[in-house]
């Protein structure tokens, strides 16, 4: 009669045990850089840089540039005329593609009769936009404002909301304008991008990126919270008067040192 054999339990339950380990295990990639596990894949933990590209700011670097910003200006304030939430709403939606000095124009005479949604409302779109004719975009943008203040009355009380998507859902309002108004209006540490910031944060290297919500998450990202109340202030003035488009005035820069920018005309 013919013996059989069979594998000691513990042996077996073992042997499975390493070949589901094994079969789980992401495989082991040789490489200089720090590296952690994510699933089955292995990232570095620090991308290298590609060539040409700036080294990024460090951290201190970051807080020396904003330090020199608030020792030179310590409260900054926005160059949008308003008297209130509200009218400070109604300004940001008349600056889209105008500038702050044009639209305190315009305003200068509005905002005296017209600083409650119902007031707006009242006057009428044909009014608003005999207020608003020498502002870019006047007819559309009359037309918002109407219709931004009824939503206000019909949705909100009458009272300009304190949320990012509240703001956003109100006609002629997006991203930029939400951030200008929570900023300014209500204190949040947001980072409100135009092309002055955007300008600014690609050119110095600060805050890369393509697109504008790129270069206002990588900013809110890098910049410490103590400066995050007035950033986007000292950043837009930087950009108006100092790193302007076509010919920035790099020897009277405060931060020309710390810039990354290869055509800098300082050293």
């Amino acid at each position: 009669m013919q013996k059989s054999t069979r594998q000691p339990a513990a042996r077996a339950k073992t042997s499975v045990a390493k070949a589901a380990t094994a079969q789980k295990a992401p495989a082991k990639v040789k490489t200089n850089a720090k590296t952690k596990v994510v699933g089955k894949a292995i990232k570095p933990k620090t991308a290298k840089l590609k060539p040409g590209q700036p080294k990024p700011w460090t951290k201190a670097e970051v807080h020396e540039a904003f330090s020199r910003f608030r020792k030179a200006n310590p409260e900054p304030k926005g160059e949008l005329e308003h008297l209130n939430p509200y009218t400070l709403l109604v300004a940001v939606v008349l600056s889209a593609q105008a500038t702050d000095a044009g639209v305190n124009k315009a305003t200068r005479a509005l905002f005296p009769i017209a600083d409650t949604p119902q007031k707006m409302i009242d006057l009428g779109e044909e009014t608003v936009r005999d207020y608003i004719k020498t502002i870019g975009l006047y007819r559309t943008k009359a037309k918002n404002v109407i219709a931004l203040s009824e939503k206000l009355i019909r949705d909100f009380g009458g009272v300009v909301p304190r949320t990012r998507a509240e703001l956003e859902s109100l006609p002629g309002a997006g991203r930029k304008t939400a951030n200008v108004v929570l900023n300014m209006a209500f204190g949040e540490h947001t980072m409100a991008v135009d092309t002055h910031v955007f300008r600014v944060g690609n050119r110095t290297g600060l805050a890369p990126g393509k697109t504008v919500l790129d270069v206002e998450l990588e900013l809110e990202r890098v910049i410490p919270a103590e400066f995050m109340l007035h950033a986007h202030h000292w950043l837009i003035l930087h950009g108006r008067y100092t790193c302007l488009a076509r010919k920035p005035r790099c020897e009277v820069c405060l931060i020309n040192d710390l810039c990354r920018w290869p055509e800098k005309t300082v050293a």
